[in-house]
């Protein structure tokens, strides 16, 4: 829905499964997407045909978008939109996440809290195909995924743009909540195990912790990146 409802997308077919004829026509009579090809655009697919198309194993619900990629995002691009508006502004910076699931659902996080993108190295992240957009519940279309070739330097960039930078650690002194990161608000999470690389560590003006407890304290990467938005925009209305 979120895919068809954007301007910038250009789909192809969409596929559902027998019963959903009715709903998905008025999908495709709303859509602002453009569509690429010709031929019916709604294809009504029993079990057996979706399970060929999209893999035995796949979640679906009985909807299926055959869809463009969206043209890549820049980082100019972004900090420009930015640059006039008012109130706390977060970009998510994740180092060396590679699961699409956790891409994913740190775009649907990052949706829900307001932050103005997600922002990956170019190398290592995923694709941005269909377990990565399902992860994402349309967040995909609404907050732009970055793909830079140097992280450090990108930071480097968004510093000089007015952002202070605040990584996740689990092994900081201090939490979150304990900062003053101001209004332009740099979030960078590492993989799990991992971590934060060395380079992208030095970019961080402070890093912080969340307030988990043993024996399990630490989180899911996006976890700790839905935690983590919620503690920074709870604390700008409180």
């Amino acid at each position: 829905m979120a895919a068809l409802a954007n301007p910038a997308r250009r789909w192809r077919r969409l596929a559902v499964l027998a019963g959903h004829e009715e709903e998905a026509a008025a999908l495709i009579a709303a859509a602002q997407a453009g569509r690429l090809g010709s031929g019916e655009p709604v294809h009504v697919l029993d079990r057996a045909a979706f399970a060929a198309l999209l893999g035995e194993e796949s979640v679906h619900q009985g909807w299926a978008l055959e869809a463009e990629p969206l043209a890549a995002s820049d980082i100019d691009d972004v900090l420009r939109a930015i640059h006039a508006a008012t109130g706390r502004q977060i970009i998510v910076v994740l180092d060396q996440v590679t699961d699409p699931h956790n891409v994913g659902a740190v775009l649907r996080s990052a949706a829900a809290f307001g932050a103005s993108a997600v922002v990956v190295a170019e190398h290592g992240a995923p694709p941005a195909g269909g377990v990565l957009a399902k992860a994402a519940s349309g967040a995909l279309d609404l907050v732009p995924l970055v793909r830079v070739v140097n992280l450090a330097r990108a930071l480097d960039q968004m510093k000089e743009a007015g952002f202070w930078c605040c990584g996740l650690d689990e092994s900081a002194t201090e939490t979150l909540a304990a900062h003053d990161l101001g209004l332009r608000v740099v979030l960078a999470l590492g993989s799990e195990g991992g971590g934060l690389r060395r380079l992208v560590r030095e970019r961080c003006d402070y890093l912080a912790r969340l307030p988990t407890r043993p024996p399990l304290a630490s989180l899911n990467v996006s976890n700790a990146a839905a935690v983590a938005l919620y503690e920074l925009v709870r604390s700008e209305s409180a």
